[in-house]
């Protein structure tokens, strides 16, 4: 019975993040070519983050108080109806930077709902053992979006007008509601027990005392923001690199990212049939060490293809850090706090990158970007050889026993 409300859960979701992953490189695009201008690029991406990051905190206190089914079909509603709106204007001739920007804003307001809840959902459709195993799957099917969706956008960007791919969105949107509604029952999540109408500021206050109280929680988020910081080098600022150093053709950019992507399918398979290490955290350090040592080795890397094989070892890295640490959270805190915590996850993963780069975009103007990932890489070498000897890490890594 699991496995099925499972498969239906994780394919609404698959359909809904297809259709958002077209809108987010279609809007991305439209920005780039409209403006030429990398400070409208920069407002675009900041306003694309800013509502996640300070409304995630809230979407987990709805996550832990309200039905998370119900919640996933409200924020995917409104991120279509924000969408709908969006289209309308652009068929009526009311386009503009501004309105593409505002919209961008709302569909994070979205995204800050929706995202603790679908994290803290699957432990009430999957057990506990076979968590990293769907997380996996889910990993996989999340690479394979990465890999589609800009070939689709891009080829639906070039031959028909915005409008047409964010109806796309509104449908795909609709569907995933559709099969939430009909096909997906399970029993709503455990409610703290208490006065039940405890204001949001209290409740959000709750989920950090919780946090507090539990330091596992503080050294791990602290390890997983400083690891994302150290890594946003190579995630980021790669294609500039590649531009600089080997050369601006479209079809090399094109190449990285389906590296990377088709890196992250191999990574999401195998970390879905192997499960990792007893101990999570050791499959966390060892994936952040061959990301250390795939950061310089693309500082290192003198040939296309050697640097094509290393942006592949990187993907495959990726699903390895992720998967565990997702479920580390799903396995050890409890039931009616998952939404405020993995909101504090999201935070950290729609906000350190981008934050991030306002300190290395401006540094590569004026150090040589393998300079930068050679240093990143090794500073995240000893850095994860330094969290390696934590012991607090180590047993909070230890898997569940049912």
């Amino acid at each position: 019975m699991w496995k099925k409300r499972t498969a239906v859960f994780v394919s609404s979701q698959t359909v809904s993040l297809f259709g958002s992953a077209l809108v987010q490189y279609a809007l991305f695009w439209y920005v780039t070519l409209e403006t030429k201008s990398g400070i409208a690029m920069t407002v675009f991406i900041v306003c694309g983050f800013l509502p996640t990051f300070f409304l995630s905190p809230f979407g987990g206190v709805w996550a832990d108080r309200y039905n998370r089914k119900k919640l996933i079909m409200f924020a995917d509603g409104f991120i279509a109806a924000v969408t709908l709106i969006l289209a309308a204007a652009f068929i009526s001739g009311g386009k503009g930077l501004v309105l593409v920007i505002i919209i961008a804003a709302l569909r994070a307001v979205g995204t800050a709902i929706q995202g603790p809840a679908v994290g803290a959902i699957l432990p009430q459709l999957v057990p506990v053992e076979q968590l990293t195993r769907v997380n996996g799957i889910s990993q996989t099917i999340q690479a394979v979006i990465t890999i589609l969706a800009p070939v689709v956008s891009g080829a639906l960007f070039s031959i028909y007008p915005l409008y047409v791919i964010l109806f796309i969105d509104v449908i795909t949107a609709a569907a995933a509601i559709l099969i939430l509604m009909f096909f997906l029952e399970f029993l709503p999540a455990k409610r703290e027990s208490g006065k039940k109408k405890a204001g949001y500021f209290n409740d959000m206050k709750l989920g950090f005392i919780y946090i507090k109280e539990h330091p596992y929680l503080i050294s791990f988020f602290t390890f997983f923001a400083v690891t994302l910081f150290l890594i946003t080098p190579a995630a980021m600022l790669s294609p500039l690199q590649v531009a600089r150093s080997f050369g601006s053709d479209v079809w090399r950019l094109t190449a990285i990212e389906i590296a990377f992507s088709g890196g992250m399918l191999l990574g999401g398979f195998l970390i879905s049939l192997w499960g990792g290490f007893k101990n999570r955290m050791i499959t966390i350090f060892v994936s952040t060490a061959f990301m250390a040592i795939c950061s310089a080795g693309l500082g290192i890397a003198t040939s296309f293809t050697l640097y094509i094989v290393i942006m592949t070892i990187l993907g495959i890295t990726a699903p390895f850090f992720h998967t565990p640490s997702a479920v580390m959270i799903q396995e050890h805190v409890e039931e009616k706090f998952l939404g405020r915590v993995f909101s504090v996850n999201t935070m950290l993963f729609t906000s350190v990158m981008p934050l991030g780069m306002l300190i290395y975009g401006p540094v590569a103007e004026k150090i040589r970007i393998e300079t930068i990932m050679i240093i990143t890489g090794i500073v995240m070498l000893v850095f994860v050889a330094i969290a390696f000897m934590q012991k607090q890490l180590i047993e909070a890594g230890r898997a569940v026993e049912c």
